[in-house]
């Protein structure tokens, strides 16, 4: 028992991180209040926690509000972007949805219009990870987000069941659990990339070397 309760055992730690999730997803519901915002505060949630995941934390406010600060810029405009599509397919689906048996090709457009949704919640998920670790232009972090969520798609399902069964609980179970929210997703989705995350970093700098040579 005393094994157990020994601030330097893993378990200790990862629940540890699961208390300070609390406390970064309010910072990621205030820092998200303005909705334009939206993609610089879950930029900076995932920066810290990539971080804790790696055990280099710190300062969970300032690590957070730090990377609010230097990614403010291009993660809002990447929120943006991302915005408009999402409005733009929800509108689509919701009318092909409620047309699909018109016809054979508003079936064949609904059909169309769900994979394009799965694409985009796929980007959903990679780019604001992505996009805390590396720095890019926004359609091309937006490209690279779905490249990659399709190069591994046990990652991808992982996340997707991660963000599904908070879902879950929150609406059929136990609606507390929302006191977590996103600061807990984040957390367990960065330790389900960080193999993944190390992996391109290792590719960009072998890149980045290669072109210095």
């Amino acid at each position: 028992m005393n094994n157990l309760l020994n601030p330097d055992n893993k378990v200790m730690q990862f629940i540890t991180k699961v208390a300070d999730s609390v406390f970064l997803n309010l910072l990621w519901l205030i820092f998200s209040l303005p909705i334009v915002t939206i993609g610089a505060s879950t930029t900076a949630l995932f920066t810290v926690t990539e971080r804790m995941v790696r055990n280099e934390e710190g300062n969970l406010w300032k690590g957070f509000y730090q990377a609010f600060r230097s990614n403010l810029k291009s993660a809002t405009k990447t929120w943006l972007i991302l915005l408009l599509l999402g409005a733009a397919l929800i509108g689509d689906t919701w009318i092909c949805w409620h047309m699909r048996y018109e016809n054979p090709f508003w079936t064949v457009l609904t059909a169309v219009l769900f994979v394009a949704d799965a694409a985009y919640l796929i980007i959903l998920m990679y780019v604001f990870p992505l996009s805390a670790r590396f720095e890019n232009t926004s359609f091309q972090m937006i490209k690279n987000a779905f490249m990659i969520g399709m190069r591994y798609l046990v990652c991808t399902a992982l996340q997707a069941g991660i963000y599904f069964l908070m879902l879950l609980c929150a609406v059929r179970f136990f609606t507390p659990i929302l006191m977590f929210g996103e600061g807990l997703c984040a957390l367990l989705s960065s330790y389900v990339l960080n193999g993944i995350l190390l992996r391109l970093e290792e590719n960009v700098r072998s890149s980045a070397e290669e072109t210095a040579v």
